[in-house]
This record gives structure tokens, C-alpha cells and sequence, in this order.
């Protein structure tokens, strides 16, 4: 007899079914009941949980991404730890990025909340700091550090994801760096 899952192994269990559903399916195919056969527990266990089906999408969401975040560059430049944590979501998230815009077009349909939102919903991402000391060295006016600005070089490689569905060459990652971040934020 199987031994029986509680607490964090449940809820984790649980998340990684969700996640599973909604990679198979979409959001447009995903349903409780189907989380909770694949996840192979019962129904209360599920709704105890997450009352719906949003609900367990974005936790399963916020689950899949808390698994996959990145450690933070501290290079001593901002240049090189901006360089360096696009290289890292490069290497690591081709896959991710693609995933979540495809199948998760549904969720923002039925929801009004989209994917990215749910990113930025997640709390910190770390890059603060790089922002923070490179204030501190005087690499950039603070001023100049809207919150669109300090996200520029992140969408800008999501967005070179999502249209080409492959890791972004290295001389265009330099590109975003030093051709259109930098320069705004000096």
C-alpha cells in the first residue's frame, strides 16, 4: 500500500499535476478533475486547496517559476549582470517562455490576467539589486530607472523568444545590453 502524501509533499504533488495539465492541454483543457486523477487523490483534497480552477493555475504557475528562479549575477558591473542573467534565461527558459504564451493564451482570455502578469505577481525578482548597486557605483542615474526601463532588456529577450522559439544568438543579447539599455539609463 502506498504511503499516504500530506503537507508539502501533497500541495507539491498537486502543483506539478496542475502544471502537467496545463502543459498537455492549455488552459482551455484544463479542469480539476483531471488534476486530480493524474495527481491521483480526490476531489475535497484538490478544493480544499484552491477553490477553482484559476486559482490552481496561477499557483501552479507560481510553483513552476519559484522551481526555475536564477540566481542573481553580481559581477561588479551592470553591463556584465545584466549580460549575464539574460545568458542564464537564454540557456534556461526557451522553453518556458514559449510554453506559457501558447498554452496559457486561454488563461488570459478567460481571466483578463496575463502570463506575464502572473510573472510580476511572483514578488521579487533579484534584479533590484543589480539596479541598486549599479546605482551605488554610478553606472546609472537612478532616475533614469523606471520600472519599464529596468524591464526593457528582459522583454526584449522574451520577446526574441517568443518569435523565434530558440535561444537568442549572444551578439544580440550584447546588442539589447549595449545599443538600447545602457544608453538609456546613463
Amino acid at each position: 500500500m502506498a504511503e499516504r502524501r500530506r503537507g508539502a509533499a501533497l500541495e507539491q504533488a498537486l502543483l506539478d499535476a496542475a502544471w502537467a495539465e496545463l502543459t498537455e492541454h492549455g488552459y482551455a483543457g484544463f479542469t480539476m478533475d483531471a488534476v486530480v486523477k493524474r495527481a491521483g487523490t480526490s476531489p475535497p483534497v484538490l478544493y480544499r486547496r484552491w477553490p477553482d480552477r484559476d486559482a490552481l493555475a496561477r499557483a501552479a504557475i507560481a510553483h513552476v517559476l519559484e522551481r526555475a528562479r536564477l540566481e542573481v549575477p553580481d559581477t561588479g558591473s551592470l553591463r556584465e549582470d545584466v549580460l549575464a542573467l539574460l545568458r542564464a534565461i537564454n540557456a534556461t527558459r526557451v522553453e518556458l517562455v514559449a510554453l506559457m504564451s501558447v498554452q496559457l493564451a486561454g488563461y488570459q482570455r478567460a481571466t483578463g490576467t496575463a502570463p506575464a502578469e502572473l510573472l510580476a505577481a511572483g514578488g521579487p525578482d533579484g534584479t533590484e539589486a543589480i539596479f541598486e548597486r549599479a546605482v551605488a557605483r554610478g553606472e546609472a542615474r537612478p532616475e533614469k530607472l523606471s520600472p519599464r526601463i529596468r524591464a526593457l532588456p528582459f522583454d526584449l529577450l522574451r520577446q526574441e523568444l517568443l518569435t523565434t522559439h530558440a535561444p537568442v544568438p549572444d551578439d544580440v543579447l550584447a546588442e539589447i545590453v549595449d545599443t538600447v539599455f545602457l544608453p538609456l539609463v546613463r
